[in-house]
């Protein structure tokens, strides 16, 4: 399943691309919200939905490796060790979640503050968080586009 021309991978990065920028949307639009913890809390479900997503459709979801026979299953993993794809090929928990979100924790922490300064303060939590998403998901997408990309070479 994982065999795919470097063009179809392409058009999976575009497509993630897309899906990536409008969560990145909706989780700024979710830091408007003056109650404390709900963005975050959105973000995590959001997360939760949006990493295996991305893996899905590269064909790096657990079930899917398990699927390609020995030898691609070595590359595979061979590649997600050398590139370091903390979310390829592994079961999405809350917990790896969290443990995205602290790579970006200052912005985080930042945006719970901003959000109670009216306007100016508003405006900067909805970049941050539209930021902080964008970057971890565009993050993971170019690490699953690399491993797809690198199990095609060899």
């Amino acid at each position: 399943m994982l065999q795919k021309s470097q063009a179809e991978l392409e058009k999976i990065r575009a497509s993630c691309k897309a899906m990536v920028r409008r969560r990145a949307a909706t989780s700024g639009g979710m830091s408007l919200i003056p109650i404390p913890g709900v963005d975050i809390a959105g973000d995590v479900g959001m997360l939760l939905q949006l990493i295996p997503a991305i893996n899905r459709k590269f064909g790096l979801t657990p079930e899917q490796i398990d699927e390609l026979d020995t030898q691609h299953q070595v590359m595979v993993y061979t590649m997600v060790k050398k590139v370091g794809g903390d979310l390829v090929g592994r079961a999405v928990t809350r917990q790896l979640v969290v443990a995205a979100l602290k790579k970006v924790g200052g912005r985080m922490a930042a945006k719970q503050v901003l959000k109670y300064v009216p306007f100016a303060g508003q405006a900067a939590a909805v970049a941050l968080s539209v930021a902080a998403m964008m970057y971890l998901g565009n993050s993971h997408i170019d690490a699953c586009f690399e491993i797809a990309s690198g199990a095609i070479k060899e």
